[in-house]
């Protein structure tokens, strides 16, 4: 069974998905992590983002993986452990230009479809159920107004950034969510947008166990099997 996620940043989709397969016992997928390991990877190639050529021979190149350790996802690419260094400021500020790109969105496109293939999923992303998944059983999609959003964001900065950074992001933090809003929503290439057939909820006041029992009443209503 396939769940998909999706929704635009900082409407809690990482804490609503985790929960949402914890309860049920189902396997989750960051895909944004994934993209963000190619933005990193990308980075550090320093090819320019329009060198489509070296671009394609880069994400050849791509090698991603996922360790469970002591209930903790690490995302490692080659051997290089990058779990904390995609998160970086540098890294989310190119991440929606560089997925964009096709050859990548093929790539990456690939590994989510042969991981769905070995059992039941919660996949947490931007185009799921309208690109990736379009058969998923389930298709939630989140959202929260961008000034609530912004403020959940400021909140993981405070928490993550090193002080030289996160004066720049304190200045920026709602200007780019709104940007990145708009561009990840009218790109060509599987633009963010909200599947027809998916259940809609808005998480501007509701709080994370109130977002996730939503969900599970969801599941449980159309396929309560699924239910431990």
């Amino acid at each position: 069974m396939i769940i998909t996620i999706d929704g635009p940043a900082a409407t809690g989709k990482t804490s609503v998905s985790r929960q949402v397969a914890e309860r049920l016992h189902f396997t989750y997928f960051d895909t944004g992590a994934m993209y963000r390991a190619f933005t990193w990877f990308f980075l550090k190639s320093q090819i320019a983002i329009e060198q489509i050529e070296k671009m394609q021979k880069l994400v050849d190149q791509f090698s991603f993986r996922i360790e469970t350790k002591e209930h903790s996802k690490r995302y490692f690419v080659g051997d290089k452990d990058v779990t904390e260094e995609i998160r970086s400021y540098l890294v989310t500020s190119h991440v929606s230009e560089v997925s964009a790109i096709d050859c990548v969105r093929s790539k990456l496109l690939d590994i989510q479809r042969q991981c769905a293939a070995r059992g039941d999923f919660v996949f947490e992303g931007r185009d799921l159920g309208t690109v990736v998944f379009p058969q998923a059983e389930i298709k939630i999609f989140l959202t929260a107004n961008p000034r609530i959003r912004a403020e959940r964001r400021l909140a993981e900065l405070l928490a993550q950034y090193p002080q030289e950074e996160l004066e720049l992001a304190k200045q920026s933090v709602l200007a780019d969510l709104l940007k990145r809003d708009h561009y990840d929503s009218t790109r060509s290439n599987a633009p963010l947008k909200c599947s027809p057939d998916a259940y809609k909820i808005d998480a501007s006041i509701l709080t994370l166990n109130e977002v996730v029992d939503q969900i599970i009443q969801l599941i449980a209503e159309k396929y309560p099997e699924k239910i431990p």
